[in-house]
């Protein structure tokens, strides 16, 4: 599996001189087998717009796995050139609503009129968009484990995919703090996020915090560096990507977090337009 990092950014676009190092779009992942285009997407903020990039010219023909609605997380999505041409096929795929809100209906709340000049549907190309239980599915030679995890402001999952030969967890958002203090007072290790994470290659979590921060911030919905870190050691994870870097944490401050992890060969933090080989 190669792992393409779109965007690394959380909440919203970090442009600047401060922010050149580590990138300012926020959250999108493509995961491809070796040398193929990219057929799955996690995620379509704005980094979204780099999977034209790996498409040789061609359409995309594939699915979109959003994570949640929040707007760091969708706003990409109609200007992936490579899925806004008519030869694109493109399956939307989006937390279930407990309201009982059609996928499409859900999407199209903050993507029309007045809020944007159209609708999902009114997007060139071929686009499906669906509702995603939590539970187990195939997409194409890949298999994906969906799970709930606590979040705030709307239905929130955590990915884990596998193909035949590795295996990445996706947590981009995620209030551990939620469900209790937990053993270090910066989140509870409880079973869905140690379910995905569980032995897998990599682990992509959510690191717009510090432990310092937790006590102040973690209301906004977020986990702390130090929590992403000790989950992938409990879970068994050969590696770890610290993801989601807070908007206004510039490139010298990441550099400094990646310092306190510098002994730890396990983890690293995630950089837009970086490759990870799995």
């Amino acid at each position: 599996m190669r792992v393409h990092f779109l965007g690394v950014r959380g909440s919203t676009p970090a442009p600047g001189a401060h922010y050149l190092s580590y990138g300012g779009h926020t959250s999108s992942v493509a995961l491809s087998r070796g040398d193929e285009a990219p057929r799955l997407i996690l995620d379509a903020g704005t980094g979204i717009r780099h999977a034209t990039e790996l498409l040789g010219g061609a359409p995309f023909v594939g699915d979109v796995l959003l994570t949640h609605l929040h707007w760091d997380h969708v706003h990409g999505l109609p200007f992936f050139a490579g899925a806004n041409r008519a030869d694109a096929h493109t399956i939307v795929r989006l937390p279930v609503q407990r309201a009982g809100d059609s996928a499409l209906e859900t999407l199209a709340r903050g993507f029309s009129p007045p809020h944007f000049p159209v609708r999902p549907d009114q997007l060139t190309g071929r686009w499906t968009f669906e509702s995603l239980e939590p539970g187990n599915l195939e997409i194409g030679d890949f298999r994906v484990m969906v799970r709930e995890i606590p979040h705030k402001g709307g239905r929130t999952y955590g990915f884990r995919i596998e193909d035949a030969s590795s295996s990445v967890a996706y947590l981009p958002d995620h209030r551990p703090n939620l469900d209790g203090p937990g053993p270090e007072g910066i989140g509870e290790y409880h079973e869905a996020a140690l379910d995905l994470a569980s032995g897998v290659d990599l682990l992509i979590h959510d690191a717009q915090l510090l432990a310092e921060e937790v006590a102040a911030e973690s209301g906004y919905g977020h986990a702390a560096a130090e929590y992403a870190v000790a989950l992938a050691h409990r879970a068994g994870c050969a590696r770890v990507m610290l993801f989601h870097h807070k908007p206004d944490r510039t490139d010298e401050q990441l550099d400094a977090l990646a310092q306190r992890f510098i002994g730890d060969h396990r983890v690293a933090l995630a950089r837009e337009g970086e490759v990870v080989e799995l």
